[in-house]
């Protein structure tokens, strides 16, 4: 008996060791800088990280970004999940880790989650929310909004049972479809970038990740000083 737990317990480690190794030697550990437990358990982190390994398996020319922080006019920064840079374009990605059900409407300031006990909770649209982060990367990079598409990315524990999206360049999908998604845009779509302008845009944007405590801690008070705004004004709903 003790060594049948001997082994179970050998099997663990062994499990846990190779999977610390495949994340410390992955991309997203270098892109990131965030730690294996970090991730593993943090629920937004870990999506991010399953979103990234998604991304690296499409083909073509591409750099990946993660959490970049972007300056706003104001002094604010807006924090843009995954910074996908490809030949055909640039995937900005809004990463949301809801379950239950989801209902939403491209124009409509909130959508609904909705959970098996009947419990509802309204969130904010994360097209608008993805909407933002387009704007301030357009206006970092200096590049043509035509060629930028917006992904907004659920986790695969919540179904997307009511969307209604209007605009083409805008994609809301679980994200067992990440991959298949973006592949299907990029068969439709043109080459617009070459090799060196990949680069060239991702060492742009390098300097806005990995972000120091300061920043982020800034970041986060500013959206709940904004939730709590949104919370104490009824006609925000």
């Amino acid at each position: 008996m003790i060594g049948f737990f001997i082994i179970i317990i050998l099997g663990i480690f062994i499990s846990y060791g190779l999977k610390k190794s495949r994340y410390d030697k992955s991309n997203y550990k270098k892109e990131s800088g965030n730690s294996y437990w970090g991730v593993m358990m943090d629920k937004g982190k870990y999506g991010e990280y399953l979103s990234f390994n998604a991304l690296e398996k499409i083909k073509g020319e591409h750099r990946i970004l993660t959490n970049v922080y972007l300056p706003k006019e104001n002094g604010e920064t807006t924090e843009v999940d995954l910074v996908y840079i490809h030949e055909t374009g640039i995937y900005v990605l809004e990463s949301k880790n809801h379950s239950g059900w989801i209902f939403g409407n491209e124009k409509s300031k909130n959508w609904m989650q909705t959970f098996q006990n009947g419990q509802k909770e309204k969130f904010y649209n994360p097209i608008w929310q993805n909407k933002t982060h387009i704007k301030y990367l357009i206006k970092s990079l200096k590049i043509d909004e035509m060629i930028v598409k917006s992904i907004i990315v659920f986790s695969d524990r919540c179904t997307l049972k009511k969307l209604e999206v209007h605009s083409d360049n805008v994609k809301v999908i679980n994200r067992y479809d990440l991959k298949k998604t973006i592949e299907k845009i990029i068969n439709n779509s043109p080459k617009v970038f070459e090799g060196g302008k990949i680069i060239e845009l991702y060492y742009e944007l390098k300097p806005y990740t990995c972000a120091d405590k300061d920043v982020k801690e800034k970041h986060i008070e500013k959206i709940k000083e904004k939730q709590d705004l949104r919370f104490n004004n009824k006609d925000t709903y």
